[in-house]
């Protein structure tokens, strides 16, 4: 019997080496493997490129001073210094807290409504569902201009209707009590559709004979939703939630067209904070600083949200 002489100085026979076939599958493998990685290389070079490398940017110009005109100058960590007592930008992180906290839960809550009346036998429940997700993939700009004129306070929708109750008439976008209440509702109805859309993917797809059992246990079906549907919708929860807050943290066009962050910046936000700073102040190195406290609160935010309902396998 033939032998070979191992790296060791051992000497190795025939019957201890890789056999043809175990050979060729481990070249498969690895040709697969390769495959993949050229496949994913195009994807990943997009992301190192137009991700990867702002951020980097980001980072190192948070702790420069830097207007865009002059080379940029170190300066530590004197922008975010300034950021810990800058009472606007304070304002701005405060009023997105409360957005996000009124826009996520309830436009959450009526989308898994939604959802699971439109996943029954209901008729024209196409015709509903195109209905109800329109919004999503409307333009921003337009759905804002469009509740620009139902916020007018000289024949606008809104108070069109307060006139019909016979309440008086409100001016929604230039008044402090009512401009952020304004916003939320354009926030909440734009948001909807993308999340029913979600919720009703994933009750498509939970196991039918749970409820057959639960109906031949007698349970009602507001129990059935609550100790079936609820448990298996926790990793489209944490998918919805996650997207809807970082959604939330985002937004700038309705902002910039109905209030413009006014009056007396009861609706800055954060990402228009950013862009103040940035391109009306041309303090880039300083809108830098902003925008990594703006991800700070997101990931502080997901992780919380994780450990609460959990993650995408539904586990804590």
């Amino acid at each position: 019997m033939t032998s070979a002489r191992s790296a060791t100085g051992t000497r190795r026979t025939g019957a201890d080496r890789p056999a043809p076939a175990t050979r060729r599958v481990r070249t498969a493998s690895r040709g697969r493997g390769r495959a993949g990685y050229l496949m994913v290389a195009p994807a990943f070079l997009h992301m190192a490129l137009w991700t990867g490398l702002p951020l980097v940017a980001a980072i190192v110009l948070s702790f420069t001073s830097y207007d865009v005109l002059t080379p940029p100058k170190f300066i530590g960590l004197g922008n975010f210094t300034e950021i810990a007592g800058d009472a606007v930008f304070r304002r701005s992180m405060v009023n997105t807290l409360v957005y996000a906290f009124f826009t996520v839960p309830v436009a959450m809550a009526i989308a898994l409504v939604i959802a699971v009346l439109l996943n029954g036998r209901l008729r024209g429940r196409s015709l509903f569902r195109t209905a109800v997700f329109l919004p999503q993939v409307t333009a921003t700009i337009a759905v804002a201009l469009v509740w620009l004129w139902i916020y007018n306070p000289q024949g606008g929708l809104a108070n069109a209707v307060l006139s019909f109750l016979g309440l008086s008439p409100v001016n929604w976008l230039s008044s402090t009590t009512w401009a952020m209440p304004a916003v939320i509702v354009v926030g909440i109805w734009q948001g909807i559709g993308l999340k029913m859309l979600i919720y009703l993917a994933a009750l498509q797809g939970l196991p039918s004979d749970l409820y057959e059992a639960a109906s031949v246990d007698g349970a009602s079906k507001v129990r059935q939703f609550f100790a079936i549907t609820l448990p298996l919708l926790r990793p489209a929860t944490f998918f919805v939630f996650v997207t809807s807050v970082i959604g939330a943290f985002q937004s700038f066009d309705q902002i910039y067209i109905l209030t413009d962050g006014g009056p007396a910046n009861t609706t800055t936000m954060m990402t228009y904070q950013v862009y103040k700073s940035a391109f009306r102040e041309f303090r880039m190195g300083y809108a830098c600083a902003e925008s990594l406290v703006l991800f700070a609160f997101l990931i502080v935010l997901t992780i919380l949200n994780r450990r609460m309902i959990g993650g995408t396998d539904g586990n804590r």
